[in-house]
């Protein structure tokens, strides 16, 4: 992940001040990559052509939405929360500032996809399965940078399924797309 835009989703909270200023861990992020993922879903997204023009916007966005995540499911990077409630607020919160940015871009698109990332990622961490919460944030990352395919949205629809080939099908749908320059 890049430490550039967590450093700038650190400012930009500590700068709002508030509640969520105040769940800023003002420590230098250590961590260099996202658990199962060979580089950061933002990234990723900010590789793609789709963020052509706009790469540090996206990549902070997708940030600011995969640090509510991993409030919500794993280790936040720029946030820690004395209470679990509170941390699920502010991951919701997160969720809503990402969003809001990348509707500020009128990106519909990624919008509907990082909505699905985040559902999808629900489902498969309430299903047991880290991996495929992974896998989907991978290739949900993917789509918003390069654009969804039909193997992308199979691998959804196996997801809601609950279908054992689901995890196959998401890593394989992140494989479809070019690579990053």
């Amino acid at each position: 992940m890049s430490t550039g835009a967590l450093s700038q989703l650190r400012e930009m909270l500590l700068a709002e001040g508030g509640l969520m200023a105040t769940l800023v861990d003002t420590r230098e992020p250590t961590r260099e990559r996202s658990p199962g993922t060979a580089s950061s879903p933002a990234r990723i997204a900010a590789a793609g052509p789709r963020a052509e023009g706009r790469r540090v916007e996206y990549e902070l966005l997708v940030e600011a939405i995969y640090e509510g995540y991993l409030l919500h499911y794993g280790v936040p990077r720029v946030l820690r929360s004395p209470d679990a409630d509170l941390g699920l607020l502010a991951g919701d919160q997160l969720y809503a500032i990402g969003l809001a940015r990348l509707v500020a871009l009128g990106d519909t698109i990624a919008v509907a996809e990082l909505a699905d990332t985040i559902t999808l990622s629900a489902v498969a961490q309430a299903g047991g399965s880290p991996a495929l919460a992974d896998a989907i944030w991978a290739a949900g990352a993917y789509a918003v940078g390069w654009g969804s395919s039909g193997a992308h949205r199979e691998a959804k629809e196996l997801v809601l399924d609950g279908a054992p080939s689901a995890l196959d099908a998401m890593r394989t749908s992140a494989e479809c797309v070019p690579a990053a320059p």
